[in-house]
């Protein structure tokens, strides 16, 4: 794909050039193997995520309802308790000492009346935080919101080649080194999860998107700060390794013994931690199921040049 050097591309996006990397790592987690290489087409991607300012005018000028603020249908969650069948969402609480590490219901809670918009829950407010990543949105908001701006969603070839900022085979989105001149380089965990947060990059939760020295490409937070949604579903591993991306189809996507298909969030959060979930490097991949929105779960979209 070629682009005219006179085109400035939509505002607030970088263009990302063709080219082709090694998807993956060998290093960490079972899910990013095996390493592949894949061939990108070049698109332009938003600078940052998108924020509580932007998603707040796409809900006024269309009247969105997002998934956290729906009904929920009983049928669709049969084990659940009724009386956490009500709108809402997951909001993260931090414990008071050491968890075990293995259930994360000692630091997640299923918050009645949480959305984006009122992402701690009723009483909380969004207000002030324009500049904040929106959080709480499902798969089917960021898809929504792609739609009305005229964009879509990357795939996590897309996604994995943009974070990476032309440094093939490094760790992390700036290089190899986790703490570059002692100074954190995203916004994540320090301490002990999921009770101690020193926060010495300065934050506790979210930060303003730009807070940190953009990569290669010029893309802000494309590490920490919150997860992004892309299209791919998920599966257990790079199964695939003849150049094509993690691909499996829906019916392969689901957790054992859930019933919602999941597709592959990218880029850990803030609440990612050495101790815990290393995760915040361009490689990392998780499976998200589609109706599940958190308090550290967001989104950017992309725009692919006509053929």
């Amino acid at each position: 794909m070629t682009r005219s050097a006179d085109d400035p591309g939509p505002a607030g996006m970088r263009w990302i050039p063709d080219g082709d990397f090694l998807m993956g790592s060998e290093d960490f987690y079972p899910e990013e193997r095996p390493v592949h290489r894949v061939s990108v087409r070049g698109f332009w991607m938003d600078e940052h995520l998108v924020t509580a300012a932007e998603f707040r005018r796409f809900v006024r000028e269309t009247g969105y309802v997002t998934v956290a603020e729906r009904p929920l249908d009983a049928a669709d969650y049969p084990d659940a308790d009724p009386e956490l069948l009500v709108p809402g969402s997951l909001v993260f609480h931090g414990t008071a000492g050491p968890v075990d590490l293995d259930d994360v219901r000692s630091w997640w809670a299923y918050v009645p009346g949480a959305y984006w918009k009122r992402p701690g829950g009723p009483g909380t407010t969004v207000n002030g935080r324009d500049r904040h990543p929106a959080v709480h949105v499902a798969f089917e908001d960021a898809e929504a919101y792609a739609t009305w701006a005229g964009k879509e969603l990357p795939t996590e070839a897309e996604w994995e080649y943009a974070a990476r900022g032309g440094l093939e085979g490094a760790a992390f989105a700036w290089g190899d080194e986790h703490v570059p001149d002692g100074t954190p380089a995203a916004n994540t965990w320090q301490g002990e999860f999921p009770w101690q947060n020193l926060k010495l990059d300065g934050y506790a939760g979210t930060s303003p998107v730009g807070s940190f020295p953009p990569n290669g490409h010029g893309l802000s937070d494309m590490t920490g700060n919150v997860w992004e949604w892309t299209t791919d579903w998920f599966s257990p591993s790079h199964a695939n390794g003849d150049g094509a991306p993690c691909c499996a189809p829906p019916h392969e996507s689901y957790a054992p013994g859930e019933r919602i298909p999941r597709r592959v969030i990218k880029g850990g959060s803030h609440l990612c931690a050495p101790n815990y979930c290393l995760r915040y490097r361009p490689a990392a991949r998780q499976g998200e199921a589609v109706d599940t929105s958190t308090g550290h779960i967001g989104f950017r979209c992309i725009v692919r040049p006509a053929a």
